[in-house]
């Protein structure tokens, strides 16, 4: 019998692959990583001497059962690290490893795609230097470098204050943290204590270290723009009414994080928007199957929840086929997991009422700003575009504008094309739609050799 797919070895793919090879089966597993952990916990590319507790924090004994469980795995799955999977189609998935084409075949799949940065282009994001906050991440955990030797981190989501302590724990000097959303907001974490004190009690640490070793923290800032010739050089901002520019080499930026859901589109899994995530999400029920029989989404990629829920969500989805297939399974822990996703889910609620999208700041790009990077479209070609055909739906104006249309397929500026597109017709962002997903998801190479 064809094997089970598993998309992404994070923390939902490691325990939903761990779940299949309790019950038996010899799962496929697909990650474009060299190695496992997902983003949140990241291995470095090579041994550097840094300890579990240096890399993870807090997280550290997660992160030590999570690599120690799916190594414990490997003997008993198919795993292909290094592997882009660009495509679906008629049971099979279509990976590019080492610059060689492989087809595999699978019979049910589970989705453990993760979740990317959000950002919306601001003057001078394109400038070397320039970095997400997922991107400063990957260069911290995974290469054991930072992004700049003193560096600014701006944007908001918990990811900013988490990457700013820990390049400031790396020995960085961390010039500033400015935070797009109010002071204010920061009243739903104090609401938030009796629901998840350890969650709320650990990012308040994060604010409390930085500020006692003299790391300026601004709420509330709005007008960010980046400044430099070759390369970053500083930031300006707006706060309290003032004008604020500080010397920096370094930029680490994002609002929060947008599931990645291009492969559950070339799945063909029904989608919604979701007005927390501001992004439409593919659409699961409770256990995680999907609206396509045999496809089940867990972690990020069907919704920004974090990796507690990433490995809760991955093994009830695995669960979920075993009993699709009619194998035994704890009626009891399905309950309990489904639960759990449950309170997780109020958690998250609070966290983005802390951390909110500044929805207003579309409106206020100037017109010669780069949008989509790849294929060089300004914010203003969007908005003459709109006027001129009375666009009102993405993938027209991708049609029009070629927005999107890029190396990324919209994966970095679709969000902000998005809210662009809804500001100049006036609409709500959840009227335009999203870009449909085709293959290939991301760039191959030219020279891809033929499939085995």
């Amino acid at each position: 019998m064809t094997a089970p797919l598993i998309v992404g070895a994070g923390p939902a793919g490691i325990r939903a692959a761990q779940t299949l090879v309790a019950a038996g089966l010899r799962p496929q597993v697909v990650d474009e990583a060299p190695a496992s952990g997902g983003q949140i916990y990241r291995q470095p590319l090579q041994p550097d001497g840094r300890s579990a507790q240096a890399l993870y924090g807090s997280e550290a004994g997660k992160a030590v059962d999570l690599h120690r469980t799916f190594d414990g795995v490997l003997g008993k799955i198919d795993y292909y690290p290094n592997a882009l999977l660009w495509n679906l189609r008629d049971g099979q998935a279509d990976l590019a490893i080492a610059g060689r084409a492989k087809r595999i075949a699978y019979d049910g799949l589970i989705l453990a795609t993760g979740a990317t940065d959000r950002i919306l282009p601001v003057p001078g994001w394109t400038l070397p230097g320039v970095y997400t906050l997922g991107g400063s991440q990957v260069a911290l955990k995974a290469q054991g470098c930072a992004i700049g030797r003193k560096v600014v981190f701006c944007g908001t989501g918990p990811l900013l204050y988490l990457v700013a302590w820990q390049y400031w724990k790396a020995g960085v000097t961390v010039a500033a943290v400015l935070d797009t959303a109010p002071a204010s907001a920061k009243l739903a974490l104090v609401r938030g204590l009796t629901l998840a004190p350890s969650i709320v009690l650990r990012g308040l640490k994060f604010g409390v270290d930085l500020k006692r070793a003299g790391v300026p923290i601004h709420s509330d800032v709005e007008a960010l723009r980046f400044g430099g010739t070759a390369r970053v050089e500083g930031i300006s901002w707006r706060a309290g009414g003032r004008e604020h520019h500080l010397l920096c080499d370094g930029i680490g930026y994002g609002l929060s994080l947008r599931p990645e859901t291009q492969v559950a589109d070339l799945a063909g899994c029904a989608f919604r928007f979701s007005a927390r995530d501001r992004a439409f999400v593919p659409q699961k029920d409770a256990a995680g199957r999907s609206s396509v029989a045999g496809v089940y989404l867990a972690g990020d990629g069907a919704g920004i929840a974090g990796a507690d829920a990433a490995e809760r969500a991955g093994e009830r989805a695995a669960l979920a086929l075993l009993q699709d297939r009619a194998f035994p399974v704890d009626a009891a822990r399905c309950a309990a997991l489904e639960a759990n996703l449950a309170k997780i889910e109020k958690i998250r609620d609070m966290l983005e009422a802390a951390f909110p999208f500044p929805a207003h700041w579309a409106a206020t790009l100037p017109d010669d700003l780069t949008l989509c990077r790849c294929e060089d479209v300004s914010v203003g070609s969007v908005r003459q575009a709109v006027q001129a055909f009375g666009l009102t739906e993405m993938n027209r104006l991708k049609a029009v504008t070629r927005t999107g249309m890029g190396r990324c397929q919209g994966r970095m500026c679709g969000a902000a094309v998005a809210e662009v597109l809804a500001g100049a017709c006036g609409r709500e962002v959840a009227a335009v739609g999203r870009l449909r997903g085709q293959a290939p998801v991301k760039p191959v190479p030219l020279t891809l050799e033929a499939a085995e």
